[in-house]
């Protein structure tokens, strides 16, 4: 997985998951969602690298050899210096 930062401000959590699966099967499509609740202001990153498996899921579809790469990344920014004349 490439890494996709905007910066390079540290994060202050960081998560990266692999799952695999042999047959992988939805009876309905998939309700996710990723969210950063709190005051400030931060730069975040959530992404998945699939392998055998699209981006929309069809229900009642065997999908096989299943591998996805998930990321989550989310930190504070620091604030900027002031600019000077």
């Amino acid at each position: 997985m490439r890494d996709v930062r905007d910066d390079e401000q540290p994060r202050d959590i960081t998560f990266h998951s692999t799952v695999r699966a042999d047959r992988l099967r939805f009876t309905a499509p998939p309700r996710t969602a990723v969210r950063f609740p709190g005051t400030g202001e931060r730069t975040s990153l959530s992404r998945s690298d699939r392998t055998n498996l699209p981006d929309t899921v069809e229900p009642d579809v065997d999908y096989r050899d299943v591998t996805v790469h998930y990321r989550l990344e989310t930190g504070m920014r620091e604030p900027r210096a002031p600019a000077s004349d």
